[in-house]
């Protein structure tokens, strides 16, 4: 039977051949719109997979199938099933990980975004590339929480994260790809939201703008955007990268 820490204290992460690995410790559970493993699951890692950015050349490689792809990958570094599997064209010297605490109550949120916004778009706009070719202009946010959340909770954690991310876009004028509007997003954007089980971290039925993980959720998501559009900046001179 596995055995579960009544402490948990963070995540062990880091950077493999171009991969985020995320080590939760034990099997968690997992919300996210990851191309692979996505959906409400258990999961012990989580990966964020540096791929080469899209090129004719590279039209028909097995990133058009992310699966199967990125099992490849996971095999490679020694990881198998269940794992939770991102991929993204902006490359790991530009990863923000963040990590906030509140200590009244032993609460934690650790972050970790990859910014990149070739394929902004704003929401409601016609689709433009098939996703495969689309990976470079990826913004991929990766929270990790000791609180044991409802599933209901784990949904709020992705709004929060959702309306925090575009707030920055919106804020720093970021243009659509496809128009001459602000963008929202990108085309391909991935969340993913690990939390705590039942003996592990505070109980929370709610999420939202006006509770404590919320709060912090939306100030670790702004300033991972911010400072993932600013690394952009400081290597392309352009946040159209």
């Amino acid at each position: 039977m596995e055995q579960r820490s009544p402490n948990w204290v963070g995540t062990c992460h880091q950077v493999i051949r171009q991969t985020l690995v995320i080590d939760l410790g034990h099997v968690k559970g997992v919300l996210s719109s990851a191309p692979h493993h996505g959906g409400f699951v258990r999961a012990r890692h989580i990966l964020n997979h540096q791929v080469d950015p899209p090129s004719e050349s590279s039209k028909s490689t097995n990133r058009c199938d992310p699966g199967r792809y990125l099992n490849g990958v996971a095999a490679s570094l020694g990881i198998h099933e269940p794992y939770v599997g991102l991929m993204t064209a902006v490359p790991m010297t530009r990863l923000v990980t963040l990590r906030e605490e509140d200590k009244r109550n032993g609460l934690w949120v650790e972050c970790f975004c990859t910014v990149g916004v070739t394929n902004a778009v704003r929401a409601g706009e016609p689709p433009a590339d098939p996703w495969c070719r689309c990976l470079s202009g990826t913004i991929n946010i990766i929270l990790v929480t000791n609180a044991c959340l409802t599933a209901s909770a784990m949904v709020g954690v992705v709004q929060v994260a959702t309306e925090s991310k575009t707030a920055v876009l919106l804020e720093r004028a970021i243009p659509s790809s496809v128009s001459t509007t602000i963008a929202t997003g990108t085309g391909t954007d991935a969340v993913a939201v690990a939390c705590g089980l039942r003996t592990e971290g505070p109980m929370l039925r709610y999420s939202g703008t006006h509770t404590e993980i919320g709060a912090m959720v939306g100030r670790l998501v702004r300033t991972g955007v911010e400072a993932g559009l600013d690394r952009t900046d400081r290597r392309s001179n352009s946040v159209r990268s």
